[in-house]
Order: structure tokens, then C-alpha cells, then sequence
């Protein structure tokens, strides 16, 4: 079974602060991986973690992150504000847009971060609104399935990200005709994935790329981004990914691949948000209904505007009912918040052990993609933030919005000029 990060005992007291719902962060589990993963690619020289923003976009956790030696990946506007302003700079960052605006390339190109294109076309457009830089990087996609041992991983041929072989390197041959001295080049080709054969097999994919192009243009890609994809095991059973293992298997294509055409000096970027983030947060929130009909339901005061993962995808979320860790399993339940949505419901014929009224739940693996995708239907309001730090503190780090908050892009109107 999955444990809680934090006792039930630490939790009452946090919540005795904090009114529930809310998100809670463990530091010290946030470090220890950053740290492994650095360990996992020590073997290259460049390597750098750049960590999806759009996963968790919350500036103190991103300032534990480049602590810890990341870099950030953004992919708009706000989020390179975000970045910049959290002490990123330059190289630090990576920009992967696409369907990208003209202001955003501009900002992008003013803060001198790597720019990532999704498509051929965006060079000239770039090159319009904002001037080519000499360090660029351009995201490819093989198309087709991508398979690893015959079971199909993802479908990359459906994706709208990235450009075909032959449009990558035409896209290099402009590009260098334009004056950029530094190439990269970037490929994502499957999501959540929970093998340790992922990344070595995408890195074999985009490796042999990387020496085709040399071969045919006399371009040495210097830097290849491996982009994210390395997923977690939201379920108790699944087993994990072993980054120490991931790691290795790279660094033995790399050798066999790289190294023998003469790209030895080739530096590895990753970028994941999932992994990163994912096991290290999670959603706490009251029962604070029980309703009996032809189910049994257990009312919180949380709901899929907070975590709308098991609502939009029917993702697997496990849930501990906090002091209640080691009793039966024995009532079947939907789990469920109170938007007028009936896909809200965090669990559905869950077996869990009995829920009173007042309990608190812990919603395990909502690290990334929880908060960040939260919306505000039905009037609901994002919940606060709280960090449980390495000594065991606790610190605010977004507030709970509120009623003004809500109201705020209508106060050129004076309807909401009262209300707190």
C-alpha cells in the first residue's frame, strides 16, 4: 500500500492552520529525487534536468528545484515570467511551444533561453517577430507508433507536436543558413511511461538521428533532449521506474551509438514534470457528507476543480484515510466532490475502509498535473499550497483564493467592489 509522506497527527495540526482542501508538498522527498536523477546521468558532463513548469508552477518549489541544480521548461508566455523571476536565466531555460504567439517568441528570444521549434514553419515566423539566436533546437517526430518490444507505448503519427525526418533536417539546413552556430534537438513519444526501457529506446530513436545528420550536413547536434515521458506507478501494485537503471541504459546507447561518429561531447537534457514532482504532493481534503442511495457516496470538500485528473481521464489516484491506514478494506465507495458534474469523483467503487464524517483523506501522486490544471467551474476556488519542509515546519506557499480573487477581471465594472 502507498504510506503518506506525513502522519495523521501532522496532518490534523496543518489542517487546524490550513482549512482543507489544500495541497501539501514533501521537500525532503523533492531533493532526494532531484538528486538521484543527477546521479542517474552523472556519466554526461552536460547534463541538465529541465523541469516542466507546466507540471507544478509554483515558485517555491521551483527554487528547491534549481537549488538542486534544474534548469525549467516552459512552454508560454507566463511561464517564462515565472522562470525569470524565479532566478532562471538564459541556457536555464528551454522554451517548447507550439501554435506558438508572436509575443511569446519575442520574450522568449529578450531572455536569451533556448528556443525549442515545434514546426519548419516557425523559423521564418520567428525570424520575423523576433530575429534567429545562435543556439536553437527543433522537436522531431518519427510519426507511427512507437513500440518497445511490440507493445505500442504512444502513437506519435497522432500527435500535433513536431516535425517529420525530413522536415527536421531541411529545418537544420535553413537554420544554419541563417546563422545559428548551436544545434539541438528534441522528441517526445510517450507519456506516463513506467518501463526503464523507455528513455534508453527513445534516446536510440533521436541518437541515430542525430548522427544522420551529422553524416549528411555536417551539423553536430550539441545538446539532445529526452524530453519527458518517464512516468510514476500511481497504483500500490505497479512496480516504478529505477532512474539509476534508466540512466545507465542511456549512457549504453550513447556509447554505442554516439560515441563511435564522433558526437561524444553531446550533452543530454531531460524535462520531466511527472517524475519530478508527482509522488512528492498531494491533495488533502475532509469527508464531510455521506450520502446512501443505490451507491455509497463520500462527499469532500475537494472536487475535480482541484484535481481533474480521474474526472477528464479516469485516472487512478490511491486514497489513505488518514488513521485509518491499517484497517479492512471492506466498503466500496464513490469518492466524489460537489461540482454539478457527475464525473466528479475521485474514486469509483473504491474499497476502502469505513469513512466518517471529518476524516481526512489523502490523495496520493497529485504532484504534477494537479494543482496546475485546476478551474474555477461551478465558482470553486483554487485551494491553498503548503510546503512540509525537511525540519518538519510547514510554510504557505500560494494562498487559498478567494471570493475577491474570483471576481477580480471585473472590477472595471464596480459589481464586486465589496466582497473579500
Amino acid at each position: 500500500m502507498k504510506k503518506p509522506f506525513v502522519s495523521k497527527e501532522k496532518l490534523e495540526e496543518i489542517a487546524a492552520q490550513y482549512p482543507t482542501p489544500f495541497y501539501l508538498y514533501d521537500e525532503k522527498g523533492m531533493r532526494d529525487n532531484a538528486k538521484k536523477v543527477e546521479q542517474a546521468f552523472a556519466w554526461n558532463k552536460g547534463f541538465k534536468e529541465y523541469f516542466a513548469v507546466k507540471a507544478t508552477p509554483t515558485p517555491r518549489l521551483l527554487k528547491i528545484l534549481k537549488e538542486e541544480g534544474c534548469g525549467t521548461d516552459c512552454s508560454s508566455y507566463t511561464e517564462l515570467l515565472m522562470s525569470d523571476a524565479c532566478g532562471f536565466k538564459g541556457s536555464e531555460i528551454m522554451f517548447s511551444s507550439n501554435v506558438t504567439p508572436a509575443e511569446d517568441f519575442q520574450l522568449a528570444k529578450q531572455l536569451g533561453v533556448i528556443i525549442n521549434l515545434d514546426d519548419i514553419t516557425h523559423i521564418d515566423f520567428l525570424e520575423q517577430v523576433a530575429g534567429i539566436p545562435e543556439t536553437i533546437c527543433c522537436r522531431y517526430n518519427p510519426g507511427g507508433h512507437f513500440a518497445i518490444a511490440n507493445d505500442i507505448m504512444d502513437n506519435p503519427g497522432d500527435a500535433k507536436y513536431g516535425m517529420t525526418k525530413k522536415q527536421l533536417f531541411e529545418a537544420y539546413k535553413i537554420l544554419q543558413a541563417k546563422g545559428v552556430k548551436h544545434f539541438g534537438m528534441h522528441a517526445f513519444l510517450a507519456s506516463n511511461t513506467v518501463t526503464n526501457k523507455y528513455y534508453p529506446e527513445l534516446a536510440r530513436t533521436m541518437f541515430q538521428v542525430a548522427v544522420e545528420i551529422k553524416e549528411q550536413l555536417g551539423i553536430g547536434v550539441e545538446f539532445i533532449n529526452l524530453s519527458g515521458g518517464v512516468g510514476i506507478p500511481y497504483k500500490p501494485q505497479q512496480p516504478g521506474n529505477d532512474i539509476l537503471a534508466i540512466g545507465a541504459g542511456v549512457q549504453k546507447v550513447y556509447e554505442e551509438v554516439l560515441t563511435p561518429a564522433g558526437l561524444g561531447n553531446v550533452a543530454i537534457f531531460t524535462e520531466m514534470g511527472r517524475f519530478m514532482m508527482g509522488p512528492y504532493g498531494a491533495l488533502v481534503t475532509r469527508a464531510i457528507h455521506a450520502k446512501h442511495i443505490y451507491k455509497e457516496y463520500i462527499g469532500c470538500d475537494a472536487c475535480a476543480a482541484n484535481l481533474m485528473r480521474p474526472a477528464m481521464y479516469g485516472s487512478y489516484h490511491h486514497i489513505t484515510v488518514m488513521g485509518k491506514e491499517n484497517a479492512r478494506h471492506d466498503h466500496k465507495y464513490d469518492v466524489t466532490g460537489g461540482l454539478c458534474e457527475n464525473n466528479d469523483k475521485f474514486a469509483i467503487d473504491r474499497m476502502l475502509p469505513k469513512i466518517d464524517n471529518g476524516d481526512l483523506l489523502f490523495i496520493h501522486d497529485a504532484g504534477a498535473h494537479g494543482f496546475a490544471m485546476g478551474y474555477n467551474y461551478n465558482g470553486k476556488l483554487h485551494c491553498a499550497e503548503l510546503l512540509l519542509r525537511e525540519d518538519g515546519s510547514v510554510e504557505m506557499i500560494r494562498r487559498a483564493e478567494t471570493p475577491a480573487d474570483y471576481f477580480a477581471t471585473f472590477d472595471f465594472t464596480g459589481l464586486f467592489k465589496n466582497i473579500k
